[in-house]
């Protein structure tokens, strides 16, 4: 069981990314944007960031640069919906573990999760 924050502006696809994760045996706490998750973030231990790219108050870019400076050994998973956004954030390869295009299904959302989380355990046991 992993400890995973959502940060996503839509009501409808933060409650589906929390219940494809919690279903996964996950620990979720989730976000209505970057401000947000930033308040959830101090002093609480988690072990994967996944946040929407274009969130208002502070944009997914901007959160995954904050995270990847105070929590380095945090996998940051992005989502978008835009493929200008994507493109934007395949510019920060090395703060973030991937990026996942919107729609997409339960399992592909787990898959990325846990591919982020293997990826994480890989950093913290060298």
């Amino acid at each position: 069981m992993a400890r995973v924050l959502i940060a996503e502006d839509d009501t409808a696809v933060r409650e589906f990314v929390s219940r494809a994760l919690v279903h996964g045996g996950h620990e979720v706490a989730t976000a209505s944007d970057g401000l947000e998750a930033l308040d959830v973030l101090d002093g609480t231990n988690f072990d994967l960031l996944v946040t929407d790219i274009v969130m208002p108050n502070l944009d997914g870019i901007a959160l995954a640069l904050k995270v990847a400076r105070d929590y380095p050994l945090m996998p940051v998973l992005l989502m978008t919906g835009y493929a200008a956004e994507r493109q934007r954030a395949h510019n920060l390869d090395v703060l973030i573990h991937d990026v996942i295009t919107k729609p997409f299904t339960l399992n592909e959302i787990c898959e990325a999760a846990e591919e982020a989380l293997a990826a994480r355990k890989v950093l913290t046991t060298h």
